[in-house]
């Protein structure tokens, strides 16, 4: 005989999706009705700060308690940073986990509705996105490593110059960036081209290798090279130069973080791994 089943199912009663982009958002709020019916509203609102704080506002007064939007390219981060300072309960989900469940239609507002309805089933699972602190320090470390990769651009930039001038630099010195080499290269700019003399500028374990930077400073260095090494030079030393202030603001951001426990360094790796939950996901957005 069949009985009356109890769905005991747990909605999350007031709950927002966004589907965010570029210049505007959609944004889809389900709340309790009348008995077991849910209320829906989809807006579309611009990225602009005005408006996001509008929207706060908006569903701060529905009562709203989680926001649920998806890692759309970087667009995300200032609407996600607004209302989680704002308060709210604010899930990023990761478009690829987003994609595994069914049903999923084309459009912007329609995608907005479908995202919230599985929000309110909780059958989505939030992404890791670090602490404002972190996420302040990770910007000027990744800052950093561009302009490391920048600066190592330059300097191969500087080596084919030289060889474009059958200058062999690199073939005798290992860093050809370092104090010797340095001293070599500006004295090419300032019209230096005698080999030997070029040569009696190395210093220290260099100089056992003055027969061979002679050789490699036989070349044909033309005005037109010095133009342009002068150029490359210039660029690494303001390059440097930010780097240096880069790792000095990174020292100071990272003083105050707080330090792991001894016990904490000293316990087995299985011990120090979070526990594993379906309503979080590893890695970091």
């Amino acid at each position: 005989m069949l009985a009356e089943a109890q769905d005991n199912e747990e909605i999350i009663q007031q709950v927002a999706a966004l589907d965010v982009g570029k210049a505007e958002l959609v944004c889809c709020v389900r709340v309790p009705g009348e008995g077991r019916k849910r209320l829906q509203e989809v807006q579309t609102y611009s990225t602009m700060t005005r408006s996001l704080l509008s929207m706060s506002d908006h569903l701060r007064g529905l009562g709203v308690t989680r926001v649920v939007m998806e890692a759309t390219s970087d667009y995300w981060k200032p609407i996600f940073y607004l209302l989680e300072a704002a308060g709210f309960e604010t899930w990023l989900v990761n478009a690829k986990d987003v994609k595994h469940l069914p049903g999923r239609p084309k459009t912007d507002r329609l995608d907005a509705v479908w995202l919230c309805k599985v929000a309110e089933r909780q059958m989505l699972r939030p992404s890791f996105v670090p602490p404002p602190e972190i996420r302040r320090l990770r910007d000027v470390t990744r800052y950093r490593i561009d302009l490391v990769n920048t600066r190592t651009a330059e300097k191969n930039r500087v080596e084919k110059l030289l060889e474009d001038a059958c200058i062999k630099l690199s073939v005798v010195a290992s860093d050809i960036f370092g104090v010797s080499g340095r001293d070599m290269m500006n004295a090419l700019i300032a019209g230096e081209h005698d080999p030997k003399v070029l040569a009696q500028l190395a210093r220290s374990r260099m100089r056992t290798k003055i027969s061979l930077l002679e050789e490699a400073f036989t070349g044909h260095f033309t005005d037109h090279h010095a133009f342009l090494l002068q150029r490359m030079l210039a660029r690494i030393d303001a390059i440097n130069t930010d780097i240096a202030a880069l790792e000095a603001k990174i020292e100071e951001m990272v003083l105050p973080l707080p330090r792991p426990s001894n016990a904490w360094m000293r316990s087995p790796a299985s011990a120090r791994s979070p526990p594993r939950s379906s309503s979080r996901k590893s890695g970091w957005i």
